[in-house]
């Protein structure tokens, strides 16, 4: 197994690309979820399937454009999803939860007019719809590559900001934070994490690699930095073991990560019942 990573430069990039996004994913996550907006992640990736779909769709229809990786109109499409879902939340400023399923719908039929625009699915889209080992090229690996250098830098950045607006926007707004900057900025980047991913988990399978981690470090974290820490952990954990079991028994690699955090989840809340612990998963903004 090891001689296999070791000789086969598609193993090679898929492992750098699972252990850059087993950072990305959950360490982005953990603002999502305190911030209860982890649906948004599901709508983000059936817009990013549009995209794909168009992309694949546009390849095979100008031949000029054959070698274009979707990855790129698949970022493009999630962004501007991202965007748009902003502003469907200030039109619906009492009804804000509308503005995912408007865009998750959306999504879901672009996607299914340009599939069958491309007479249905070809290997390439089922590859992106599960996730795959052997189509990780070098230009995915630097894309990833460059999501994350781009989602360390914000948080880094705006990290005071991001708490204020996970544990306690009113507070926010009177203190003069940039908040819808902070806010469209942050919207931008997990649509960037959610497209990235989809090379290795998979349009389907993503949100829960953004999700799960973070469930399995709410259950014992005492603190919003432990909670990103173990989130991290957990999601290193079942990118990296996942892509090896995948490649093992030929499975998709997004079913077996996602599986593998599952397990992750179910691990920590029977540990959790045994001990008898008493934490929860209540983060709040002073242990952060």
């Amino acid at each position: 197994m090891i001689e296999a990573f070791m000789t086969f430069k598609f193993l090679q990039y898929a492992l750098v690309a699972a252990l850059l996004i087993g950072f990305t994913a959950p360490f982005i996550g953990s603002f999502v979820v305190v911030r209860r907006m982890s649906l948004i992640a599901d709508a983000l990736s059936h817009v990013t399937l549009a995209g794909i779909a168009l992309s694949l769709l546009i390849s095979g229809m100008v031949s000029s454009l054959a070698g274009l990786n979707p990855l790129y109109l698949g970022i493009v499409t999630a962004v501007i999803a991202a965007l748009l879902i902003d502003w469907l939340r200030s039109k619906y400023r009492h009804f804000q939860e509308l503005a995912i399923p408007i865009m998750m719908a959306t999504g879901m039929g672009l996607g299914a007019i340009f599939i069958s625009m491309a007479n249905g699915f070809s290997m390439d889209l089922v590859s992106f719809l599960f996730g795959t080992v052997s189509a990780v090229t070098l230009t995915d690996v630097y894309t990833i590559l460059i999501v994350a250098v781009i989602v360390i830098v914000f948080v880094s950045l705006f990290y005071k900001e991001l708490l204020f607006l996970s544990f306690d926007e009113e507070q926010a707004r009177v203190s003069g934070i940039r908040l819808q900057l902070v806010h469209v900025v942050f919207m931008i980047v997990v649509a960037l994490v959610i497209a990235i991913s989809m090379r290795i988990v998979g349009i389907l399978l993503v949100s829960s690699l953004i999700t799960l981690p973070v469930a399995a470090a709410l259950r014992f974290a005492k603190s919003f930095k432990a909670t990103i820490f173990w989130s991290i952990v957990f999601g290193e954990v079942a990118t990296i073991a996942g892509l090896i079991l995948a490649y093992q028994f030929d499975l998709a690699p997004g079913g077996m990560i996602v599986m593998l955090a599952v397990l992750e989840l179910i691990i920590v809340m029977s540990a959790e019942r045994f001990v008898g612990g008493k934490h929860h998963g209540k983060t709040t903004r002073k242990s952060a």
